[in-house]
């Protein structure tokens, strides 16, 4: 069993494992809120444009933790709003202009990064590298999850009227147009804290596919965010490990156990599992011409019948 413990000695995997286990489980429960709102596509834009807010931050303020936090947090947010600007003060649709920016943002993240002062592994941003956490990326990362998991828990019921029926919920009170500030707000900050051990691009998966993969299980709600949260953090823990034990990427690893985990759930969940309902209807097809048969099929000639 000395390749389980192995890891625990060193330092970083500890450090590691603990900032995979808080972002896993942060991210897991707030993909339930991004699946049913279908923000997967506002989820894409805003992690590729955290890059120039990272490039800038750096190039001002050096390679430290607090300019990379402030620096994709302002870049994420403007990139957000300005799409909904050019959305509102022109024809152009909200994905659209948000198809635009994100890409010109993240084509300016390259190149502002190639000015930067200090030496920048540019495949650390964009795929990730949480062996390299630090204590104060282990404190932004915990701060993050303090603020979104309180608050998703609380304004559950506000947050999911919203998502299913604004008009119901603007009648009863409501704020709307806060609550929903207020979520992008948080997926910036989740996509953040998410970084170190993702990157820019493999944020979407770890940010869609847990609650994606327990839709496929249940219709509850309470089972898509809690359930959500324990499968990022089991599947980011597992990705950890197996990056560790086969020397490959731990951001790829994490985003590639959570799809396997996907697919699994696609083809095999017991309710909605393309594999199960085909075996499901050819069982029930098979019965029901089994019975049919029964019913049409001519009575059988009595002994007595045949003698005469």
């Amino acid at each position: 069993m000395t390749w389980l413990t192995e890891p625990f000695r060193h330092e970083f995997m500890q450090r590691a494992l603990f900032g995979c286990v808080l972002i896993g489980f942060t991210n897991g429960c707030l993909s339930a809120f991004i699946v049913l709102r279908r923000l997967a596509l506002m989820a894409d834009a805003l992690s590729h444009s955290l890059l120039p807010g990272l490039a800038i931050g750096i190039i001002l303020f050096g390679l430290t933790p607090s300019s990379l936090f402030f620096g994709a947090l302002v870049a994420a947010l403007l990139v957000a709003l300005g799409a909904e600007l050019i959305s509102r003060s022109s024809r152009v649709k909200e994905d659209t202009s948000l198809g635009i920016l994100y890409t010109v943002a993240f084509s300016l993240g390259i190149v502002l990064l190639s000015f930067a002062k200090v030496r920048i592994e540019l495949n650390h941003y964009l795929f990730g590298n949480i062996l390299g956490l630090a204590n104060a990326d282990l404190w932004i990362i915990f701060g993050i999850s303090s603020t979104i998991l309180p608050l998703l828990v609380i304004l559950q019921r506000p947050l999911l009227l919203t998502l299913f029926d604004s008009t119901v919920a603007a009648s009863q009170g409501v704020r709307v147009g806060a609550l929903s500030y207020l979520l992008l707000s948080m997926l910036v900050l989740s996509m953040i804290s998410s970084l170190q051990a993702v990157g820019v691009v493999l944020a979407l998966g770890l940010l869609t596919a847990p609650a994606a993969t327990v839709y496929l299980f249940s219709d509850s709600f309470p089972a898509l965010f809690w359930g959500g949260g324990i499968l990022g953090m089991a599947g980011s823990s597992l990705g950890l490990f197996i990056s560790y034990w086969l020397n490959l990427p731990s951001g790829a690893c994490i985003v590639l156990v959570l799809g396997f985990a996907f697919c699994a759930a696609y083809l095999f969940s017991p309710r909605y599992g393309v594999l199960t309902k085909y075996f499901r209807r050819r069982h029930f097809h098979e019965q029901s011409l089994a019975r049919w048969n029964r019913k049409i099929a001519p009575p059988a000639e009595s002994p007595a019948g045949q003698a005469e």
